[in-house]
Parts: C-alpha cells; sequence; structure tokens
C-alpha cells in the first residue's frame, strides 16, 4: 500500500497524458448530443470517487447528477429510463457485475456509456462506448490508493470533455502537486504515533472535498480497524456533532474558498467540546493553521477549491498506512478483504 501510495505522481501523470485523446473524442459526441443528465456507477472506493465526480460535474456543467443504486436493477429487476443520459460505470478491477449491469442497462437505452477502469482486460471495458483507462498500474494493495486518485482525476477529464471550462494546463500541475504531497510523508508519520489507541473517529469534508472524508473514513476502516463515521460539516451539526466529547478524535478536509467559513465555525464549536481536531489543509489557507493546534499542512497553497482532492487525500492514505503499523496491523492483509468484489 505505501508503494502504491508513493507511485501516485507518475499513474497520475500516465493517465492524463494518455487519456486525453479517449476525453476529446467523448467530447466531440457530446457536443452534438448533450445529455440531460449524468448517472454515475460504481462501489467502495470507486463509489468515493463517483462522489467527487457528483460535486464537480454538476459545478461544472450545470446537469444534473445521480449516484445510481445497482440494486434497483439487480435485486428489484426494474429497468431506469437512461435515454438522453449519460452513464458512467467507475471501477479499479472493471469486474463489479452489479456496475456493469448498470452500464449495460443503459447502452441498451442508447444512453451515452463511459467506463472507467484500471483493468482492459475486464469485463468493464468491453460494454461502453467510451473506455477510459486509469493508467495506474496493477494494484496490489487490497486497499485502493492509486486508482482512487487516478478515478479523480478522470472525472476532471470528463468535466473537460462535457465543456465544464477546466483547464487542462490546470491538470497538468497535478501529479508534481501529488509528488510535493509525499513530502510531508514524515511528518504524518509521527503524526500518526498519537493515535494509535484510537478505536473511533469522525472525518468530515464539505463540497468537492466531502469525497474525500468517505475516502479517508474507509481507508480507516479498513487497514486500521477504527469505526470511523464521515459527514458534511453540515449535516454533522444537525445531530451528530453530540457524539463528540473531550480528546474524541475529529480529522476534517479544509481548502480555503467556498466550503472554509462552514467549516470554520464547525470547528469552532468542536473546540468547546475536544482539543482532538486534526485539520488537512494547504498554505492558502493560513487561518485554517491558526484555529487548531493540529494541523497536516500541504507544503504549497492550491489556489482554487476545486483542485484541492487529489492533494489532499495523500496525506490521509499515509497517516491510515502509518496507524495501521502503529496499531501493530497489516495494511496490506486487511481482515476479511479481497481485492475484487462482486456484488448484485
Amino acid at each position: 500500500m505505501l508503494d502504491e501510495i508513493r507511485q501516485q505522481p507518475a499513474a497520475l501523470e500516465r493517465t492524463l497524458q494518455s487519456e486525453l485523446a479517449a476525453a476529446q473524442k467523448l467530447r466531440q459526441v457530446i457536443e452534438k448530443r448533450r445529455p440531460r443528465c449524468i448517472v454515475l456507477a460504481a462501489r467502495g472506493t470507486s463509489d468515493n470517487a463517483a462522489l467527487f465526480g457528483r460535486y464537480l460535474l454538476e459545478l461544472k456543467t450545470g446537469i444534473p447528477v445521480s449516484l445510481a443504486a445497482p440494486s434497483i436493477i439487480t435485486l428489484y429487476g426494474r429497468e431506469m429510463d437512461y435515454r438522453d443520459c449519460l452513464v458512467v460505470a467507475v471501477s479499479q478491477s472493471g469486474e463489479s457485475t452489479d456496475t456493469n449491469l448498470v452500464l449495460e442497462s443503459a447502452k441498451r437505452q442508447g444512453a451515452i456509456t463511459v467506463g472507467v477502469t484500471n483493468q482492459l482486460d475486464s469485463a468493464l471495458a468491453t460494454i461502453p462506448d467510451h473506455l477510459i483507462h486509469v493508467q495506474a498500474g496493477r494494484e496490489l494493495s487490497i486497499a485502493a490508493t492509486k486508482t482512487y486518485t487516478g478515478q479523480l482525476l478522470t472525472m476532471y477529464l470528463l468535466a473537460w470533455a462535457l465543456g465544464g471550462g477546466i483547464d487542462i494546463e490546470d491538470l497538468k500541475g497535478i501529479p508534481a502537486q501529488a509528488a510535493d504531497a509525499l513530502e510531508i510523508e514524515h511528518q504524518i508519520q509521527e503524526c500518526a504515533d498519537r493515535y494509535r489507541f484510537m478505536e473511533s473517529t469522525v472525518v468530515i469534508g464539505r463540497g468537492l472535498n466531502y469525497a474525500n472524508a468517505f475516502e479517508f473514513a474507509l481507508k480507516l476502516m479498513e487497514t486500521c480497524a477504527v469505526v470511523a463515521e464521515r459527514f458534511s460539516s453540515a449535516d454533522f451539526l444537525h445531530g451528530p456533532i453530540a457524539l463528540v466529547e473531550h480528546q474524541f478524535p475529529v480529522f476534517a478536509f479544509v481548502p480555503g474558498g467556498a466550503t472554509w467559513h462552514t467549516m470554520r465555525e464547525m470547528i469552532a464549536k468542536l473546540r468547546e467540546t475536544t482539543y482532538e481536531i486534526l485539520l488537512i489543509t494547504d498554505k492558502s489557507n493560513a487561518e485554517a493553521r491558526e484555529l487548531s493546534r493540529r494541523c497536516i499542512t500541504l507544503p504549497f497553497a492550491v489556489q482554487r477549491e476545486e483542485l484541492t482532492p487529489i492533494p489532499y487525500i495523500i496525506p490521509a492514505q499515509l497517516f491510515a498506512v502509518y496507524l495501521a503499523t502503529e496499531k501493530g496491523l497489516d495494511p496490506d492483509q486487511p481482515r476479511g478483504l479481497t481485492k475484487v468484489t462482486r456484488t448484485l
């Protein structure tokens, strides 16, 4: 897992260089046939990438985006009306049976179909009209890392294909930011030691980093045996904040930008009950570093919030690896998990 976290800058570079042409072909189709809605189908970590896609695509295109519920088709036998839709299946292995069935159903109805996968020899790769190949290389770790950030990158390419005002030059800077994020690995290793006895926590994000809250919590559950709930700051303040007592650990992604004022209000409330608030931020948000005694700060400034999710998740991935080690667990052998999960 640690090796694959460190491979992410190169994997992101390969994906961007190789898949821009595929995104260009999709863009040409969409210019002639703009979808009325977008549906993203995924499970597990890929579903967290799809959750990011929902925020990014709606923000950049104004097209409504839905996350598919595959069991509507697989268990209840109900065909959905996917006419005039763009339907995207996201899967690391390409062998998620239920998401593949969603894509097959959409294709039968004439939807524009896209597959996003790391495996060209998978079932998913044979189904859609358009394929975006996450060029992460083979992922051996059960806990996905490099495929997650690769999938986030494909969501930017989808937004670009949909005419969403994404600047490709901005995307070209992401691999370097991922490399810079790895430079604080030693700091994160030292930070993880404090949390070795943690058994439960909450992880909070908002907007474009809401998906990262889900992904960080998933990694803590998978590799560290920590019960990790995840919330948006808005939902958290509506009730779950009552969970928090003295020294209860809370983790939060806090970029500057549109979400910062609500996150700042939440942090102020949390400080009344706990000092165990660990923020993940970057150098552009000096106020966040002043509000909390504990911050993981990326060694650079990210000027626009929409570009934060990939560099922000890397410290969280590293934290999960080192916390598992502190707990005497093997992050490469999570209990009860296999690399490929097939569900209906």
